[in-house]
């Protein structure tokens, strides 16, 4: 029944996520501590940061400046975060997998559980990684957020897009060549992407002087807690629908 195999993504979705919650840990918040301390000694070193500390100083403690949430709250609201991500992505992508069976895509149902994560992972997060590539903190104009999100998320709609018209080339050619079958298809797919390439605006925010090892250690971090995921999903789906009972 189609509610166990919802139920099965939830709990997929939900392992994926914890597992990408740990890379995530291990490798993005060195990242984000070091960008944190950046952001902060330039606030410190600031004019205007200066002064406003010194005459908030016999007002406030050191506590009171302290940001609502501590870092370790942060780190334990990153495993809740992808692991709920995670349950509802996996949700998702059970109703997906359940509307392609048997209709697009591999015979295999392991084959095409992992043929399907690794199209999502290229529709939702390398697409849009390849435009938008995600920042540290003390990266980004906060007066730009809205323009940003509106821009990423249109990234989005282009990637799905992008592997939908690619998905349905593929198809339309099924009677031809193999080469044909997929010049067709990667055609299909390239062509959208190069057009929302050159007609989106490009967003360069980083500040003068930032670490450029910094920024490109948190993006390779930012884009495998990504990978980690989409592979979890894709491969302990595979495993469940090779050991399933019949739904």
């Amino acid at each position: 029944m189609i509610v166990k195999l919802i139920v099965r993504g939830m709990l997929v979705g939900l392992l994926a996520g914890l597992f990408a919650a740990v890379f995530a840990y291990t490798a993005g918040e060195p990242r984000i501590d070091r960008a944190i301390a950046l952001e902060e000694a330039a606030a410190a070193a600031s004019p205007a940061g200066a002064h406003s500390h010194e005459a908030a100083q016999p007002a406030h403690s050191h506590d009171e400046d302290e940001a609502p949430v501590s870092r370790n709250g942060q780190r334990l609201g990153l495993f809740l975060a992808l692991g709920l991500y995670g349950v509802a992505v996996g949700g998702l992508f059970a109703l997906v997998y359940a509307a392609v069976r048997g209709r697009v895509g591999p015979r295999s149902e392991p084959v095409l559980a992992v043929t399907l994560a690794a199209a999502a992972f290229l529709a939702i997060v390398l697409v849009p990684f390849l435009k938008y590539p995600a920042n540290p903190p003390a990266v980004g104009d906060p007066e730009t957020i809205n323009q940003r999100t509106v821009l990423y998320l249109t990234a989005v709609v282009v990637g799905i897009l992008a592997v939908g018209a690619g998905t349905a080339a593929y198809r339309y050619a099924s009677r031809s060549e193999p080469w044909l079958r997929w010049l067709a298809g990667g055609a299909s797919l390239l062509v959208p992407v190069a057009a929302a390439w050159i007609l989106l605006p490009e967003i360069d925010e980083v500040p003068p002087g930032f670490p450029a090892d910094l920024l490109w250690d948190f993006r390779i971090a930012s884009l495998g807690t990504q990978a980690v995921f989409w592979f979890g999903v894709g491969a302990l789906f595979a495993f469940a629908a090779r050991r399933r009972s019949p739904v």
